[in-house]
């Protein structure tokens, strides 16, 4: 007497069971994650010989503003009549100069405008 439990061996599998698949890739995922994070975290500040062929970088003009509105140009705190200045005379001697602008979170929309307008 055959009950419904028992099966014979002779029956094909239909079905493919992809939850160990998923798994896996997760736990692949999460220890790649990890890992990169750790990589990046543990770097070290390398001075790399400049090659005499390459192509010239881009001339940047680094520009930040402060969470109360004062101006830093490549560090140094100025004014408007110096940031005039030295943008003026950058542009003289570099015409492909580029400017970035870093603003405090906090800063006011008018601070970064102010010095959008003092570019151009």
């Amino acid at each position: 007497m055959a009950s419904a439990a028992e099966t014979s061996d002779d029956t094909m599998i239909v079905g493919i069971n992809v939850t160990p698949l998923v798994d896996v890739a997760l736990v692949l995922l999460v220890i790649l994650i990890v890992t990169s994070s750790y990589l990046v975290s543990r770097t070290i500040q390398v001075d790399l010989p400049k090659g005499v062929t390459s192509e010239a970088t881009p001339i940047m003009l680094a520009l930040s503003i402060d969470k109360i509105g004062a101006m830093f140009a490549d560090g140094v705190p100025v004014d408007d009549a110096a940031l005039r200045g030295r943008i003026r005379s950058a542009r003289a001697g570099k015409p492909e100069l580029r400017a970035v602008i870093a603003a405090d979170g906090s800063s006011q929309h008018r601070s970064v405008v102010h010095v959008i307008d003092l570019l151009r």
